[in-house]
């Protein structure tokens, strides 16, 4: 059974990219033909296999898409409205073309800080495709370190949901956890951002899509008609960062009500909710429409034709991030999360060493980086008993970065990077999934350094 499953998850995997890279099928049919082939290989009961299909379709859609569509009508009402534009003038204006990337990297890490690498991701992308744009740098190395920044952030910081769980798990100290988390995140960060981002930028686009949140037209406001204007009157560089740090700012405020108050507090439970991902984008989704919106004077038919002008190019993106959503639960339903960890009850290594393996296992089987976190601290639990508080955080790190090693087609993420940026599937691996292992590499390497210091 094990040797089946085995085989079953590598030919899926296998369907998948031969479908979208030889045939051009269509990623939305080519991973629901890869969960059909993995069902009937590894023989998974059929209504099962639809079921859990159906399930993660559903999931990620309510977790992911909605956040994403209303991610995409901020996008549209930052450029319609100039917003964005005046934001990038800032940048532009005020950071030379060759400290660009870093200062991307910058931004990145400040966005991601409280957030979902989704959520960042698709607050993040009108800006990072209008300097690329504006700057003339190939888009690579102005988007590469935008996702480092995310990726780093969302797998090693609290208070993102793998490492805060996997520190409850571990019964880890929080603000040690923290602490060593951003000393590990920063030259991570760097390496796989910055760095990374200038190697690999000549083998991707060179130029944002025509079909991305950006239109050809590009920067200009519009009309109540909806046509380009240039007499609409622009957002403040103030206001713009007001709209595009309201959903951070929420989230970061529930963050902190989960440390320094308790459940039944009005306060902290007032914080809680509207720091909820989807409550926090909705409101910055009115706050745009306001904000960027009617108080430029777009009018509400201007006002709605951007909004219109928003969700049908996602459309695709938004069915093929659900069917990779599908293909994820179906791999995690017929076992394979659990083949991993009954793999490593018998190994015996260096307890970080050890942490980071499951953990990329995980990964590489189920795709979730939060799911690999939170799973490999479950099964190297025991282990943590013995140690000392310096190294159960240590051990929280190490199974971070090993749950963001080399994405690929089962995760949503890789279909996300791939969608906004008109990516080819080899260009995102040879981009995007190195990316990922470069920082998951880097990482353990940083948390050893670590250890031997401070151990």
């Amino acid at each position: 059974m094990t040797a089946l499953l085995i085989v079953a998850t590598l030919l899926a995997i296998a369907v998948v990219v031969v479908l979208i890279a030889w045939l051009k099928v269509n990623p939305f049919v080519a991973l629901i033909l890869g969960s059909a082939v993995l069902v009937a290989v590894s023989g998974m009961n059929p209504q099962d296999g639809v079921t859990s299909f159906s399930k993660g379709v559903g999931d990620t859609f309510g977790s992911v898409g909605v956040l994403v569509a209303l991610g995409a009508i901020v996008g549209r009402l930052l450029v319609d409205s100039g917003g964005a534009g005046t934001i990038v003038e800032r940048i532009v204006s005020r950071v030379s073309t060759r400290a660009l990337p870093w200062a991307m990297a910058g931004a990145a890490v400040l966005v991601g800080l409280p957030m979902f690498f989704e959520i960042g991701l698709v607050l993040l992308i009108p800006i990072v495709l209008m300097v690329a744009r504006r700057s003339k740098l190939p888009m690579l190395a102005v988007a590469i370190p935008a996702l480092a920044g995310l990726s780093v952030l969302h797998g090693l910081v609290p208070p993102h949901p793998g490492p805060l769980t996997a520190i409850g798990l571990l019964h880890a100290d929080l603000g040690l956890t923290l602490l060593f988390g951003i000393i590990v995140a920063l030259p991570t960060v760097v390496l796989a951002g910055p760095v990374w981002g200038r190697v690999c930028a000549r083998w991707g686009p060179q130029t944002p899509p025509d079909n991305s949140v950006l239109s050809s037209a590009g920067d200009e406001p519009v009309a109540a008609d909806g046509s380009a204007s240039t007499v609409s009157r622009k957002p403040s560089f103030l206001v713009t960062l007001v709209v595009v740090l309201l959903p951070v700012v929420l989230m970061l405020s529930r963050a902190v009500a989960e440390i320094v108050s308790k459940k039944g507090n009005p306060v902290h439970d007032a914080l809680f909710l509207v720091g909820t991902p989807l409550v926090a984008l909705l409101i910055g989704t009115l706050a745009a429409m306001l904000l960027l919106g009617l108080r430029t004077g777009m009018g509400w038919g201007g006002l709605a034709v951007s909004v219109d002008k928003s969700l049908p190019p996602m459309a695709g993106t938004l069915l093929i991030i659900a069917a990779g959503g599908g293909f994820k639960q179906t791999l995690v339903d017929a076992g394979v999360g659990n083949l991993v960890a009954d793999w490593a009850k018998g190994v015996n290594f260096n307890v970080l060493v050890l942490g980071w393996l499951v953990a990329v296992g995980i990964r590489l089987a189920t795709g979730s980086a939060t799911v690999a976190t939170i799973t490999s601290a479950g099964i190297v639990g025991p282990l943590a008993a013995e140690q000392s508080s310096t190294e159960i955080a240590l051990l929280v790190l190490a199974l971070g970065c090993g749950s963001l090693f080399f994405s690929h087609v089962n995760d949503v993420g890789f279909w996300l990077v791939k969608q906004y940026f008109g990516m080819t599937v080899k260009q995102t691996i040879l981009s995007w999934s190195l990316m990922e292992t470069i920082i998951s590499v880097a990482g353990l390497v940083f948390v050893l350094i670590l250890s031997a210091i401070v151990t």
